[in-house]
């Protein structure tokens, strides 16, 4: 596996650990986003010297997985992958699937990640883990768990709505020498910057690279993230409780608003008695989606959409991500000393 290098301050030099054990350039992952992080932007994040995530969500076929798993590993780079722990709890052939094609780096979240931590450590990788909150976080500081991902509640898609991003953050390196990753409401320089100058080790991105030419996601939700404001998300179960999908109920899913979740995110029992009666809620959410009408489908995607703007290549955004550089010198020479 790709082990962290030793060190004898491995408080101050964590990310140089992490950088030396998966050999990017630049400190920004690609979240593992289930239906818009597939093959090819795993690859392009990789390629300009990023770490690239591939998305595995709990209804991909063993096909999706070699084909999008191979156009991950394209690039030659190295590469891993996100998967759901309480989907693998029922089944574990998905993260086999995935790992017989070489990840250096696999995050297993939302669950208990025991028994598919140590299948990834057999193969090899790394095994991250996203983290919500405090006890989460003294989960993810156990041994079976090399990186941890702070996940704050600004974040889109799944997880907790309990804790923002810095204070988590500044929690988890204050506990920990293990590497500690940044996530939720990153989107700029000056997001990494602060994060970077933190402590983390590297800042962990999804709304913004969901909506890049790369991404799996429809043109009409990348249109409609770059079109958001930051103030145009909303917490909520209700996409799931009308699709049915069996994601644990501590963790909701954070999307921009419609018309869908203006009706139902304040009153989730009566949603939840219109989707036992009959199956029309449910018919028309998924007919929705096929159809990319977003006054209806979800369009998971955190508060740095009124930070993105769509038709950039992954490229493009590590480009201009890698000036956080920039913002922590001229911050250095602002406050440093006489």
């Amino acid at each position: 596996m790709p082990e962290l290098p030793e060190s004898n301050s491995a408080k101050t030099k964590s990310v140089d650990k992490l950088q030396q054990a998966l050999g990017y350039t630049e400190p920004i992952f690609n979240a593992s986003m289930a239906g818009a992080a597939g093959g090819a932007l795993t690859a392009a994040v990789s390629a300009a010297g990023g770490f690239g995530m591939l998305g595995i969500g709990g209804g991909t076929t063993k096909d999706w997985i070699d084909t999008e798993a191979g156009i991950a590993a394209s690039s030659g780079r190295p590469w891993g992958a996100g998967l759901m722990a309480w989907v693998l709890d029922k089944n574990l052939k998905p993260l086999e699937q995935v790992l017989a094609h070489g990840p250096s780096f696999v995050c297993i979240s939302f669950g208990e990640p025991g028994p598919a931590a140590a299948l990834v450590h057999e193969s090899g990788a790394l095994v991250g883990m996203q983290v919500g909150n405090a006890a989460e976080l003294s989960r993810a500081l156990e041994d079976d768990i090399d990186v941890v991902i702070c996940r704050g509640n600004e974040g889109g898609g799944h997880g907790r709505n309990e804790v923002s991003t810095l204070p988590l953050l500044q929690l988890a390196l204050s506990k920990t020498e293990k590497p500690v990753v940044a996530a939720g409401g990153l989107a700029t320089a000056a997001g990494v910057a602060a994060v970077m100058g933190a402590g983390a080790s590297a800042a962990w991105i999804g709304t913004r690279f969901a909506a890049t030419t790369e991404s799996l996601s429809h043109p009409g939700i990348k249109e409609a993230i770059g079109g958001a404001g930051i103030d145009d998300t909303v917490y909520t179960r209700a996409f799931d409780i009308a699709q049915r999908i069996d994601w644990p109920v501590e963790f909701g899913g954070r999307a921009l608003r419609n018309d869908f979740s203006d009706s139902w995110a304040q009153d989730l029992e009566a949603l939840g008695d219109a989707v036992r009666s009959d199956d029309v809620l449910t018919n028309s959410i998924n007919q929705a989606r096929a159809r990319a009408d977003l006054s209806v489908a979800p369009v998971y995607a955190g508060q740095s959409a009124g930070l993105s703007s769509a038709g950039l290549s992954a490229a493009e955004v590590i480009a201009d991500l890698a000036g956080f550089r920039a913002v922590l010198q001229q911050a250095a020479r602002r406050w440093g000393s006489a």
